[in-house]
């Protein structure tokens, strides 16, 4: 069943047409990748996924009685967000406010969710740590910890290992793939990473001015698109 529908969407950024034309579907389970190269409006689709910006044509629709605060939502880090000082188990634990509905506390039953989270990406033993302490790899564990604190069905991760070094982008890899196929949430990605990703992910969408790209992995990594993409991102690099 669709999760997500997105047909003909096209958004506005500055003035300017960013990812025009868009359109592709989700269903439960897939881990799906965006790629493309920057100021095709990956971030941007990203908040319309969320609400957060309205399309100027086309429209997305959420099927299977999701409901957006049900969204998982690891948004791409900056500088004030790793100096937040506040406690590993205080941050991950906001990920439960959208199910406090009238309640005016946590509960007992969101302090045992977000203890179950920290447990499963093994940050567990830094429940008391302050979050400004941490490194790079363990902040993003964080706030994937929050994130999946606020789904069951639906995670979405704008560029979650930028900046991270090689060992600790492949572990969270790993990692986002295991809670793929073992918790059945599906995901979606915004990655520059395509050499990576094509391991983990089953479809893409490849934002690209007027000629997007969504398909499986298999089918995308025929394309010359992917070639041309992959030969960029190598010389960037």
């Amino acid at each position: 069943m669709s999760l997500l529908i997105c047909k003909n969407v096209s958004f506005s950024y500055d003035g300017k047409v960013v990812g025009k034309n868009i359109t592709f579907n989700i269903e439960n389970g897939d881990y799906i990748c965006i790629v493309g190269e920057n100021g095709v409006g990956k971030s941007t689709l990203i908040k319309g996924i969320l609400q957060l910006k309205t399309p100027i044509n086309g429209n997305i629709s959420i099927g299977d009685n999701l409901k957006l605060r049900e969204i998982g939502y690891l948004p791409q880090q900056n500088e004030i967000q790793k100096d937040f000082p506040a406690s590993v188990f205080e941050i991950v634990l906001s990920g439960c406010l959208n199910k406090l509905k009238w309640k005016p506390f946590y509960g007992k039953k969101e302090k045992l969710m977000a203890e179950e989270k920290m447990k499963q990406l093994g940050i567990l033993n830094l429940k008391k740590q302050s979050y400004r302490e941490l490194s790079g790899g363990q902040q993003r564990r964080v706030l994937l910890a929050r994130a999946l604190c606020a789904t069951e069905k639906l995670l979405v991760l704008d560029e979650p290992v930028a900046g991270l070094d090689p060992l600790v982008t492949k572990e969270l890899y790993e990692l986002i793939a295991k809670i793929n196929k073992d918790m059945g949430l599906t995901v979606i990605m915004v990655s520059h990473d395509i050499q990576n990703i094509l391991s983990y992910a089953n479809k893409v969408l490849h934002l690209h001015n007027n000629n997007s790209f969504f398909g499986t992995v298999s089918e995308y990594s025929n394309t010359v698109l992917a070639q041309n993409f992959a030969e960029g991102e190598a010389n960037y690099v």
